[in-house]
């Protein structure tokens, strides 16, 4: 049985100035998002948004990121993944969870998402989202 990608959206991710807690420990705040697929287009609501990244001393991340947003229609969702980042390359790799009461966007809640992401800039990471059948 094979493994089938539907595209989901992409999503434009700026982020703050890391702050570093320690060699191993960093925080991202985000301070904006875009999700544009078919399905969905949202930004980000309210400030609370970051990932808490792990930092191993053989070259990865652990990513650990929460994130809400609202879509252009006014449903809320929560999103939240974990994932590598690779270091050398700054290549990301995630597993978005999502979560909605708004019954337009219930599929979500029954999805698993798979992401592939790259930073266009300091501060600007691009994810390719996919639904994960």
């Amino acid at each position: 049985m094979a493994l089938e990608l539907i595209p989901l959206c992409t999503a434009t991710v700026t982020l703050a100035e890391t702050i570093m807690v320690s060699d191993s420990f960093v925080i991202g705040e985000v301070t904006a998002i875009r999700l544009e697929g078919e399905r969905i287009h949202a930004s980000m609501k309210g400030h609370a948004a970051a990932d808490w990244l792990q930092i191993s001393p053989a070259g990865y991340g652990t990513l650990d990121v929460k994130v809400t947003v609202e879509t252009d229609d006014g449903a809320i969702i929560h999103a939240k993944y974990t994932g590598r980042l690779h270091l050398d390359t700054m290549t990301v790799y995630a597993t978005p969870l999502f979560h909605t009461g708004d019954d337009r966007y219930a599929w979500l809640n029954r999805i698993q998402g798979v992401a592939k992401g790259t930073f266009t800039a300091a501060d600007t990471l691009i994810y390719e989202m996919y639904e994960l059948r």
